[in-house]
């Protein structure tokens, strides 16, 4: 269905809007007798080029002759009066710019698109408030309020500028007139004339004193109008688009997803649309001038301060609406953006948010890396590095979804330069590597309307590391960076790193569970973390954590730091155990005292999951004999098996040697097959095929565990002199038979309670 046909479907509401696009520049009977015709040209390439506008323009007039034509035979005489008029009108103001009539009759088309398209999105999201779906606050309701009134104040203007025009013809044609006059009557009669041309100059001078108000209060509200305009827009650029970037921000560290920018881009469009037309009223005013002047002219006072003002603002204006709407991201980790691999493809993408169809495949960007390097504000002994790929692209509609004005850069990589020093510019290195933050500019030049624009933004410094087993430090700069300050491009922030509270990196580390799975921590989970983190404490609240406390220094009796050992737990929730945490059956982070406390009184055979606190070996104790920690199992076994069977097949051997499940219920008290039976194969209950974990490496100490806890006061375990505890865990038929065979005569001791601590990790260690 053509497009005008289908505004003419639309609720009245959006049929109010349809009509205020349309005034004398392009009436809106010239859009209803050729709208077929208009939508199949393309008027913002001719926009653009001159030579196809003056075509485009001239087959318009054709294409009204031939509409006239059918108007005559239906003997129509109100449409061809009208259409005989919209042409004669079209010749005198366009024949010499039909460029500007291509430009009017592209904005008239983008708009009604999108008026359709907030028509649709409203009838999907059923929310006919807003085309997005989203909420209004009362400070955006007002914003957009300022904004309506800008647009009339502008229409009020130009309606004003036509009276001006109108009274200066009139006051230059009865100038003129009386002038000549007044000369051939001196010639003439001599001074018979004299009255008459004294009453006639008495009426000049009030046409002249009419003129020169009405230039007084166009000059005095232009002024007032460019003062809204500049509060309206230091309300759009320092607090609104501000917003969205801190928000942008919030989402790259695993925060709230961002809103997209398309009520921001309307705003931003509107905003720019009003500037452009101030400008051309103001040229208007010099043109004025030129032909009328006189002592005291306001035009000749106060005209080059407005167009120094209107300028300015426009040029602000564009500069802020560009933007790094998607932050450089290597596909390969879409959850983790802003750390980059050398040698590896990230993408980006830049956006402009003034939607100007005359700008489409008008702008090149190019890309740099660390543009600034030479200045203070630079890292010393940093490493630099060269842009491959394809660094130029210009930006055009067609990428997006909606029709902006963007670029996506998918295919660039880094380069280290090969310096001296390794990459580095000199031998001072202040920071390491994953310290290193390093930004990505963005540059393009913009032509229009005659107003040249330099155009410049940058992504939020970048971590470039050059192993993926640096992403874990990288990942945690990344992270302090930007939960701790909204400066667009502070390189120099990890020579002296500020401290964090604990709110804020509980916030922080919430959102990294989170962002990747459907469950964040509770209060308890991050009570436990917090006293892993601090030690104990009644109140965390507004505790400070530093760097170093946070990343860099290891843990009291670990070899390695609170991060890292949380890093890999994530790494863990994702890979292996993801269903389990999204069902809640992990409690993960708690403590011994309060695992002991929870399950005292719970029945035999109830069982929690947890995270390991203690240690990263294979095989550990913990408090007193009764608990007991078992080899861990390796990813290797893991991908043969998952988790959920793992626990459905263990069983260990009671007092008389026959083989028992003791793991029952999961805490609080779900019965095992309800919680895990249907992330279980059906094949592989009976028939189970397990790692004989006897002849098992153990695992290194540096990753992270998940552990069991089992309260079972009236269960006994196997034991020998021997006690190789790990051929009590899940075993193939081959192990379970020789240890009947062989332990068939052991005495078993009792146990008040048992609990196996079982890790899940990534490497394997040499067998010990």
């Amino acid at each position: 269905m053509a497009q005008w046909n289908q505004l003419q479907q639309l609720e009245t509401r959006y049929l109010e809007q349809l009509y205020h696009l349309y005034s004398d520049s392009f009436p809106m009977e010239l859009r209803q007798f050729l709208a077929p015709w208009i939508e199949s040209q393309d008027w913002a390439y001719a926009a653009n080029k001159e030579s196809h506008a003056t075509l485009v323009f001239h087959n318009l007039l054709g294409e009204i002759d031939q509409q006239y034509s059918r108007f005559l035979q239906e003997n129509n005489v109100l449409y061809q009066h009208n259409l005989r008029r919209i042409k004669q009108h079209l010749q005198s103001k366009y024949l010499e710019k039909p460029m500007e009539i291509a430009r009017i009759v592209a904005r008239c088309l983008w708009e009604e698109q999108r008026l359709l398209q907030t028509a649709t999105t409203a009838a999907q999201d059923g929310t006919a408030s807003h085309p997005s779906g989203t909420v209004v606050t009362e400070k955006q309701q007002i914003l957009e309020h300022n904004l309506q009134d800008i647009r009339k104040r502008v229409q009020d203007m130009e309606q004003k500028m036509k009276m001006l025009e109108n009274l200066q013809d009139d006051f230059d044609f009865n100038y003129k007139t009386l002038k000549s006059q007044g000369e051939l009557s001196q010639d003439m009669n001599g001074n018979s004339q004299a009255a008459a041309t004294r009453q006639k100059m008495s009426q000049l001078e009030q046409m002249l004193s009419a003129l020169d108000q009405l230039r007084r209060q166009i000059v005095t509200e232009m002024a007032g109008l460019l003062s809204a305009m500049d509060f309206v827009q230091k309300n759009l650029t320092d607090d609104e688009l501000a917003d969205w970037k801190r928000r942008q921000q919030i989402a790259c560290i695993g925060g709230p997803p961002n809103i997209c920018l398309d009520r921001l881009e309307t705003w931003i469009t509107s905003l720019a649309e009003s500037q452009l037309q101030i400008r051309q009223q103001i040229k208007k005013l010099e043109e004025l001038q030129q032909k009328v002047s006189y002592k005291g002219d306001p035009i000749i006072q106060h005209r080059p301060a407005l167009e120094e003002k209107i300028v300015d603002l426009f040029r602000n204006l564009m500069k802020s609406a560009f933007v790094v709407e998607r932050q450089p991201c290597m596909p390969m980790h879409p959850d983790r953006p802003l750390v980059i691999k050398t040698g590896v493809q990230f993408t980006n993408k830049v956006r402009l948010l003034v939607k100007f169809p005359e700008l489409n495949y008008q702008l090149k960007i190019k890309v740099i890396i660390d543009k600034e390097s030479g200045d203070v504000a630079a890292i010393r002994g940093s490493r630099k590095f060269n842009i491959l790929g394809t660094n130029t692209k210009v930006m055009n509609m067609e990428e997006s979804n909606n029709g902006s004005l963007s670029a996506e850069f998918k295919h660039l990589t880094l380069r280290e330069q090969r310096c001296g020093n390794g990459g580095r510019t000199n031998s001072d290195a202040s920071l390491i590597v994953t310290e290193e933050l390093h930004l990505i500019t963005f540059e393009t030049e913009v032509y229009h309307q005659g107003l040249k624009m330099d155009l410049e933004t940058h992504s939020l410094p970048v971590v470039v590391i050059s192993n993926i087993c640096q992403m874990p430090n990288a990942w945690a700069s990344i992270l302090w960076y930007n939960m701790l300050t909204n400066h667009p491009k502070n390189v120099n922030f990890f020579t002296k790193p500020p401290v964090g509270t604990w709110d804020q990196v509980a916030e922080v580390l919430s959102w990294q569970f989170s962002s990747t799975t459907k469950r964040g921590l509770t209060i308890e989970q991050l009570t436990t973390l917090a006293e892993k983190l601090l030690g104990p404490c009644v109140n965390y609240s507004g505790c400070q954590i530093t760097w170093a406390k946070f990343c860099k220094e290891n843990m009291a009796g670990k070899g390695f730091s609170f991060w890292v050992w949380l890093d890999n737990i994530i790494d863990l929730v994702k890979k292996y155990i993801l269903a389990l945490w999204n069902e809640g059956y992990i409690l993960g982070f708690i403590s011994k005292e309060r695992e002991r406390a929870i399950l005292s009184p719970k029945p035999p055979g109830t069982f929690l999951l947890r995270f390991s606190e203690s240690s990263k070996e294979g095989v550990c104790w913990a408090g007193k004999t009764q608990i007991q920690s078992v080899e861990p199992y390796t990813k290797q076994q893991l991908n043969s098996m998952s988790f959920a069977e793992i626990i459905m097949g263990y069983k260990i051997m009671d007092a008389t040697n026959i083989l028992v499940s003791p793991l029952v219920y999961l805490f609080p008290e779900i019965p095992k097959e309800d919680a895990f039976g249907k992330y279980c194969r059906p094949e592989a209950a009976p028939e189970m095929e397990y790692f004989d974990l006897s002849i098992q490496p153990y695992l290194k100490t540096k990753f992270i565990c998940s552990w069991f806890s089992l309260s079972y006061p009236v269960l006994s375990c196997c034991s020998t002199n021997s006690g190789n505890t790990s051929d009590l865990f899940p075993m193939s038929p081959r192990t379970l038979d020789s240890l009947m065979h062989n332990e068939a005569e052991a005495n078993p001791g009792p146990l008040d309670s048992l609990t196996l601590d079982m890790e899940l990790s990534s490497d394997v260690a040499s067998p010990m």
